[in-house]
């Protein structure tokens, strides 16, 4: 019984780095920058979803069904979106600090929340400095980036949005910015205007620019510690001198080698300064 136990596991560890290969060899998606109980996690949720019994059966399915794979990774960003708490302090604190320069460059690293992006553009738009900001928006699968640019979600958790909206200091009524039918609404257009969206992958790619600001809330959770020291090593750099970062719940500056260079301004929303 053990020895067949130990064979399954040997079988189901082989049958994973040929998924991880075969991905990597058709797709170019590199698996491996996930942590492994992330991407072993994701495995059999996503073999549980399609149906099939093994690994490799999941491979099959992933090599020859068009949508799977963006199926397969939207599971790494089922994220809960930020809260009231930190759309307050970015519209009470951050906000005034923006004010300070001309113009503003802000990163949202990772486009896994909907709700992120366009109430930071809502709350702009209310403290009257959305037509100095630009809003550059990545991720590195392409299916988060096209969801948050067609701005549509659900209207069955409108009453949510409307609370976090009124709890974070909202100056007018959230319908005022978006549409909407039975069952779906869309954020408007203007809330767009200034958004700028590419594909970018924290895990590999270099920095890309200079930002006042970057939110990089959920883009971290799922990588393994190599790709996050990469990550870190590039929001550091990409971050211009006393600009402002805000990383996710479960993340923090502690232990990488920049976790000198930053003051922390809010340690509940992990919010921090870039000081050196």
């Amino acid at each position: 019984m053990s020895r067949a136990r130990k064979y399954d596991a040997e079988l189901e560890n082989i049958e994973l780095q040929l998924l991880i290969e075969g991905v990597r060899r058709y797709f170019g998606v590199n698996l491996e920058e996930y942590a492994g109980s992330a991407l072993r996690r994701q495995v059999w949720l996503a073999m549980r979803a399609q149906k099939v019994r093994t690994v490799s059966g999941l491979l099959e399915k992933l090599l020859h069904e068009p949508d799977a794979l963006n199926r397969f990774m939207d599971g790494f960003n089922r994220v809960e979106p930020s809260g009231p708490g930190f759309f307050k302090y970015f519209r009470d604190e951050i906000v005034p600090m923006l004010r300070t320069y001309p113009f503003v460059k802000i990163w949202q690293a990772g486009a896994e929340s909907l709700r992120d992006l366009y109430f930071m553009a809502i709350i702009l738009h209310e403290e009257g400095f959305y037509e100095k900001s630009t809003l550059y928006v990545t991720d590195s699968n392409r299916g988060n980036l096209e969801r948050v640019q067609d701005g549509t979600f659900a209207l069955g958790g409108i009453h949510e949005l409307e609370k976090t909206y009124n709890a974070s200091g909202g100056r007018g009524r959230l319908g005022e910015y978006f549409s909407g039918g039975r069952l779906n609404g869309v954020f408007k257009p203007q809330l767009r205007r200034n958004m700028v969206f590419s594909q970018h992958n924290l895990a590999t790619d270099a920095s890309f620019n200079e930002f006042n600001m970057i939110a990089c809330r959920h883009a971290l959770e799922a990588l393994s510690d190599a790709a996050r020291a990469h990550a870190h090593e590039v929001l550091y750099m990409s971050l211009a001198m006393f600009g402002v970062l805000a990383l996710g719940p479960r993340e923090s500056v502690s232990n990488t080698p920049c976790e000198r260079s930053y003051k922390e301004l809010e340690s509940e929303q992990r919010i921090y300064r870039k000081i050196a």
